[in-house]
């Protein structure tokens, strides 16, 4: 069954009911053409997983009964991702895709010293919804039960300023070693810089607050790719030494 996601709010088990609005009612309404009777997946991204039976249609929304349902636990492995923001930003809505498929917490557009694009204050609101789309459907596709955290955009210094990470990882181009990450319950940041990378001085900023350097390899990987690395380094790790501890 497919999965589709509505907000907390809108999910009601003392009464079994649910209602679905938006753009998961279009898409679940006007592009897959679900009908009265028919049995859907509803989640609302924070690990409710139900079975839904579709009782009406409206024109705006769509009420279902709830047949049954659990609570998902989380995983115990948390990857986010801090990336800059990209010069061309299909590239970075790549990003999002893949990288929610392949288990991402949360991800972090960044602005650092190089920088390029930086969408100003009145189009931040415009992007985040966007991502979030994108994300949703990304999740939805991959039937993810937990949905990952697009935030707003923040600074180079303000993402060094986060705390509650076990580890904190700067790949860049100029590292020489690898450290290997033991990441199976962990939480883990990676920065990711933009085109040019990372500048001497945040390289230096970022290693004095415990961020450890480290190398994805002698090839100059694309900004996209070496996030999603990143995040697909942490997958097949945990595929081998502890799958439940990944999503």
């Amino acid at each position: 069954m497919e999965l589709f996601y509505t907000p907390t709010e809108q999910i009601h088990p003392a009464t079994h009911q649910v209602s679905i609005e938006g753009e998961e009612f279009h898409h679940l309404v006007r592009v897959l053409r679900k009908r009265e009777g028919e049995l859907i997946l509803v989640t609302d991204g924070n690990g409710l997983r139900c079975e839904v039976r579709i009782t009406s249609i409206g024109k705006h929304d769509l009420q279902g009964e709830i047949m049954s349902s659990t609570t998902i636990e989380p995983p115990s492995t948390r990857v986010t991702v801090a990336l800059s923001l990209l010069k061309n930003p299909q590239r970075f809505e790549w990003f999002l895709e893949k990288a929610t498929e392949l288990g991402i917490s949360t991800i972090i557009p960044m602005v650092t010293a190089r920088t390029v694009v930086q969408p100003s204050n009145d189009r931040v609101h415009n992007k985040l919804k966007r991502w979030r789309t994108i994300v949703l459907s990304a999740a939805r596709q991959s039937k993810r039960y937990y949905l990952p955290q697009v935030v707003e955009p923040q600074r180079f210094s303000d993402v060094l300023n986060r705390s509650g990470y076990d580890e904190r990882c700067m790949p860049f181009e100029a590292a020489t070693s690898s450290p290997t990450l033991h990441c199976a319950g962990k939480n883990i940041l990676f920065l990711i810089g933009g085109e040019g990378g990372f500048s001497a001085e945040e390289v230096q900023q970022a290693e004095a607050t415990g961020c450890r350097t480290m190398s994805l390899g002698t090839t100059i990987l694309r900004a996209e790719t070496a996030a999603l690395f990143a995040v697909a380094y942490v997958r097949s790790q945990l595929l081998t030494e502890a799958p439940s501890a990944w999503l």
